[in-house]
């Protein structure tokens, strides 16, 4: 896994813009265009005066952001240092458009979901610190500008203001609160115009929760309320998937999709009008819409099904691992049912458990087009966690960090086979071009036992041969058997290098033993695991782990190498626990 240089420069700007365009579907290409083409209206001098004045110093309803920030983080931007997106900037200057700034660096800035951070810190010095950065950003945004007015980062800003309204601007002075709760409705108002904007999956969920956060808390901001809450219904509908997974096949995106709908239906919960209790509108009791409750039903059981053994995710279409405290916040705000399931078929993912072991293994189809930005060529790829000890990972991935953005979607940087150094999907900067396949997948249960059994077609056009993985997890979760096949498939003749490859966890300690024909594996706690292989030259090399939000960790890989010939090739493996009984 090699990292690759971030494309920079106006002119590579525009070809993304270009290239994004071409990827979207039909209906989010127009909505993109005509939200473009607004901008100039945007940017005149007047626009501003078409948004509506508010005279109001303290909020109808106070909406709550219940997530946890950062101690360490917050205590880092008081002392001037913002660190986001894979960049630190100390004492930027300016400081909304700092030189060298990155464009996902300006979004994290202006979207101000750092407050929670200085929320965490805690005290009158990081509450100052917060209140004079929202001065310091009304004084140079009052009127229309990119990046601070762009559509999902305003809805982003308008949560993350109102969600923290009581930490840094409940005992502001009077005109501090007129000024903040005045320009919360001019973003309003411009966010209701604007949205969709071509936005789509998660990043059009974020934008609406803001504008339902602002319909809920501001007086008079019912049809931001009810504007919000029609975007949601409509992308409910499209985007949570039969077998409750979210359409971006991301663990990280979904667990996101499933904080923004919590944050919602609290907001909506503590609507209320004058004359009414809490909770009730125009006399009648107000709640939330059916919908928005049946997708937080259906979304939980699918998150934790993503979930490792220490609580957080796997590390699948540029997911990061989650702190496992914070996953189980999520699903217990959630509610519902407290055991995962085992398999999400529309999804794409399945589960295998037994005794402490857990095995989580991609097979399912990218996204559609317009909704796979995030999406990583590693069809088949699996990884391996004994009780909180992840083993086998996938490299996991840098969010909006453009330096690593195309390395760490590469078939290379997952837990499966590859083939002649090859994707098993086409990796534009938009999403997939050619993506693979599944052609089936089989799972049976017995016992406690459990076999699965599925296959690819991402190496048929180039090489001829379809990628097959069976996979059997015994009773107690010791013996891992797998075996790895790339079957002949139409009139070529199948040759090329291929490499299976298992990326370890940084944390486990492995060696070649049994003169390189086996390798053994130390977890810093549990027991001690090994793999043996037949029908590949077993290696170990190193590796990249990127699956911890802050941190670039060098770890290992083993390698399962050789030459597929012409009749294709079976490579057998087994991961098995060193006190496990041999089946």
């Amino acid at each position: 896994m090699t990292r690759r240089p971030a494309e920079d420069g106006g002119a590579g700007r525009l070809v993304r813009q270009l290239k994004d365009y071409a990827h979207l579907p039909a209906d989010r290409a127009l909505s993109r265009l005509g939200h473009t083409l607004k901008r100039p209206v945007f940017a005149l001098p007047f626009y501003r005066f078409s948004l509506p004045g508010l005279i109001a110093t303290n909020l109808a309803v106070t909406p709550t952001d219940p997530w946890p920030g950062r101690a360490e983080a917050g205590s880092a931007l008081v002392q001037g240092v913002f660190a986001f997106a894979g960049q630190s900037l100390s004492n930027p200057a300016p400081l909304w458009s700092p030189a060298g700034a990155g464009t996902d660096w300006l979004s994290e800035m202006h979207s101000f979901a750092w407050l929670r951070d200085l929320r965490a810190l805690g005290g009158d010095v990081a509450r100052r610190q917060a209140r004079d950065l929202v001065r310091a950003w009304l004084d140079t945004h009052r009127a229309w500008s990119l990046p601070a007015w762009d559509p999902l980062t305003s809805g982003r800003r308008l949560a993350s203001w109102l969600g923290c309204f009581e930490f840094f601007a409940a005992s502001a002075e009077i005109e501090f609160r007129h000024r903040l709760l005045a320009s919360i409705a001019q973003q309003a108002q411009h966010l209701c115009r604007a949205l969709p904007a071509g936005l789509g999956g998660a990043d059009l969920i974020a934008a609406a929760k803001g504008l339902i956060f602002a319909g809920a808390a501001l007086p008079g901001g019912k049809v931001w309320r009810e504007r919000g809450l029609e975007i949601l219904r409509r992308e409910l509908a499209r985007q949570i998937l039969p077998d409750g997974g979210h359409i971006e096949r991301s663990p990280s995106r979904h667990m996101a999709v499933l904080r923004d709908l919590i944050d919602a239906r609290g907001a909506l919960a503590r609507v209320e009008s004058p004359g009414t209790a809490a909770g009730e509108e125009g006399g009648e009791r107000w709640v939330a819409p059916s919908e928005l409750t049946a997708a937080i039903e259906a979304l939980a059981p699918v998150l934790r099904m993503y979930q490792h053994g220490d609580g957080g995710l796997g590390l699948f279409n540029g997911s990061v691992e989650e702190s496992g405290w914070q996953v189980d916040l999520v699903l217990q705000r959630a509610g519902g049912p407290r055991r995962p399931i085992g398999q999400a078929p529309e999804s794409g993912f399945q589960r295998l458990r037994a005794g402490r072991t857990v095995v989580l293994v991609e097979t399912g189809t990218p996204p559609p087009r317009g909704l796979d930005r995030h999406a990583h060529a590693g069809a088949l790829s699996l990884e391996v966690s004994a009780g909180r000890e992840r083993i086998v990972v996938n490299c996991g991935a840098r969010p909006n960090d453009p330096t690593w953005r195309q390395a760490q979607r590469a078939t290379a940087a997952h837990s499966t086979l590859v083939l002649g150094d090859v994707n098993s999907a086409q990796i534009l900067s938009s999403g997939l071009g050619r993506a693979a396949r599944i052609l089936y997948c089989r799972r049976e249960e017995e016992e406690g036992r459990i076999w699965l059994d599925t296959a690819h077609d991402g190496y048929v056009r180039g090489f001829g041969v379809v990628h097959r993985r069976r996979l059997f997890l015994s009773a107690d979760g010791g013996d891992l058997r797998g075996e790895d096949c790339l079957e002949p498939f139409g009139h070529r003749v199948p040759r090329g290098a291929f490499a299976v490859r298992f990326h370890l966890h940084p944390s486990v300690r492995a060696s070649l033993a049994q003169g390189g024909g086996s390798v053994l594996l130390r977890p810093p706690k549990g027991e001690g695991w090994s793999l043996h292989a037949a029908g590949a030259l077993v290696s170990l090399e190193p590796s990249i782990y990127l699956g911890q939000t802050e941190d670039i960790r060098r770890c290992q890989q083993i390698v399962l190498s050789g030459a597929l010939g012409p009749d294709g090739i079976q490579i057998k493996w087994a991961l098995r626990r060193l006190d496990a009984k041999r089946g």
